[in-house]
């Protein structure tokens, strides 16, 4: 048998093709996840895009976890528009659901995590949905705690679930 290939850290463009083809995998599963598929739903799905949409110019950085060449997970951080500028807030992560259950979430996060502290963040903050247990799980476990939902989140989905992870 042979060995298993080690998964590499990729730090990549936001437009990356393969960053841009996690992202779309994460916008189907969403979209079933929360019963936006059907065409009476397009409106609000069109209001939840433009509430999830990333201005490239604030990304610090994109991570791709690479397994035998193929993109496995992924997750972006950018910096908020604050006074001091140590705010980031974690964006799409996603772990391709024929992968999940390796610990690439954990490990797609601790790299943003270490990325956050290098870059001088003094806090995360990220948004998840109320239908993402595994997810909330994860953030849990790697010490975010919950606050109140944030703009534009708050407006578009209420049910959406915050967290923040203090940086030291």
């Amino acid at each position: 048998m042979p060995a298993p290939h080690a998964v590499e850290i990729q730090h990549v463009e936001w437009t990356d093709p393969r960053a841009l083809a996690m992202r779309a995998i994460m916008d189907a599963e969403m979209h079933v996840r929360y019963g936006l598929d059907s065409p009476a739903d397009a409106e609000l799905s069109a209001e939840i895009d433009r509430a999830l949409a990333v201005d490239e110019t604030t990304v610090v950085d994109t991570v791709l976890l690479v397994d035998a060449g193929v993109a496995v997970a992924h997750a972006g951080l950018r910096m908020l528009s604050t006074d001091s500028g140590r705010e980031w807030e974690v964006k799409r992560v996603i772990v391709d659901g024929s992968q999940r259950g390796r610990g690439l979430g954990r490990a797609v996060m601790t790299e943003i995590i270490a990325i956050a502290r290098r870059g001088g963040a003094r806090r995360l903050i990220l948004q998840a949905g109320d239908r993402q247990p595994e997810a909330v799980g994860l953030y849990a476990s790697l010490g975010f705690t919950p606050i109140p939902v944030y703009a534009p989140y708050a407006e578009v989905m209420p049910q959406s679930l915050c967290f923040e992870l203090v940086l030291r």
